[in-house]
C-alpha cells in the first residue's frame, strides 16, 4: 500500500466564489426576498462594525443563511457593498426629485433644513451608508460613482434654486452640505460624534446661515 499522501484536488469553479462576477439578480420572488434579507443583514452588520471589520460569515449568520448562499448572490464583500451603494443611490435620487419638485415654494431656511437632515430622513433604509463612505479600504468604482452622483444631485438642486450660481461654486457647496449631512447623522442617529442636547440645533443654524450667505444675491 502506498504511503504517499493523496494529491489535493484543485479548487473548481463550482467550489469557490467567482469574485469577478457581478451580483446575481434572482428572477423569482423567493430569490428576491432572500437577497433583500441578505442586504438588510449586511447593512446592519456594516453599520455596527464598519465595512472593514464586517465579514461575510457574520452577515450570513445575521441573515440566518448559509455563507455559501450569500456568496451565491454576492461573490465578495465588495460586490455586496456595491449593491448597497446602488440601492442608496436610488434612494437619494428619489429624495432629490422630491426636493426639486418643491423647490420654488421653499424658503432658504427650509431648503437648508432639508439638506442637513437629508441622510437622517433615509437612515432607516441607508444605515450603512456612512460606514461605507468612511471605509478605510480602497474605494470601489461604485462608491466613487455614488459620491460623484450625490454631489452632482445636490449641486444641480442649488443651480435650480440659483441659476446664476457658478457651477464650481455649486459643487464646492455640495461638498460642504454633504459633510454637514453626514455630521448630522453622526450626531443624532449613530452617536459616533461628540454631541450634546443642543448640538443638532446649532448645526442646523450653521447650515442655514451658510446657505443663506452663499445664495444671497442670486435670484430663484
Amino acid at each position: 500500500m502506498s504511503s504517499r499522501p493523496a494529491k489535493r484536488r484543485p479548487a473548481t469553479a463550482a467550489s469557490r466564489p467567482n469574485r469577478d462576477r457581478p451580483a446575481l439578480s434572482p428572477q423569482r420572488s423567493v430569490g428576491r426576498k432572500r437577497v433583500a434579507n441578505l442586504m438588510i443583514a449586511a447593512a446592519d452588520v456594516i453599520r455596527e462594525r464598519g465595512f472593514d471589520a464586517a465579514t461575510m460569515a457574520e452577515i450570513a449568520e445575521r441573515a440566518g443563511a448559509k455563507v455559501g448562499s450569500l456568496y451565491r448572490f454576492f461573490p465578495s464583500k465588495e460586490v455586496l457593498a456595491d449593491a448597497l451603494m446602488q440601492r442608496y443611490a436610488d434612494l437619494i435620487d428619489t429624495a432629490c426629485d422630491e426636493i426639486d419638485a418643491r423647490l420654488s415654494a421653499l424658503t432658504v431656511d427650509e431648503l437648508a433644513d432639508l439638506f442637513v437632515n437629508f441622510l437622517v430622513r433615509i437612515h432607516h433604509e441607508s444605515g450603512a451608508l456612512t460606514a461605507l463612505l468612511e471605509a478605510r479600504s480602497h474605494w470601489s468604482a461604485k462608491r466613487l460613482e455614488f459620491r460623484e452622483q450625490a454631489l452632482k444631485r445636490v449641486a444641480n438642486t442649488l443651480l435650480l434654486r440659483a441659476p446664476g450660481l457658478p457651477r464650481k461654486t455649486a459643487r464646492d457647496m455640495a461638498v460642504v452640505l454633504l459633510n454637514n449631512m453626514k455630521t448630522m447623522v453622526a450626531m443624532t442617529v449613530d452617536k459616533s460624534a461628540p454631541t450634546s442636547p443642543g448640538s443638532a440645533d446649532e448645526l442646523s443654524l450653521m447650515n442655514r446661515l451658510y446657505l443663506a450667505s452663499k445664495l444671497a444675491g442670486f435670484k430663484r
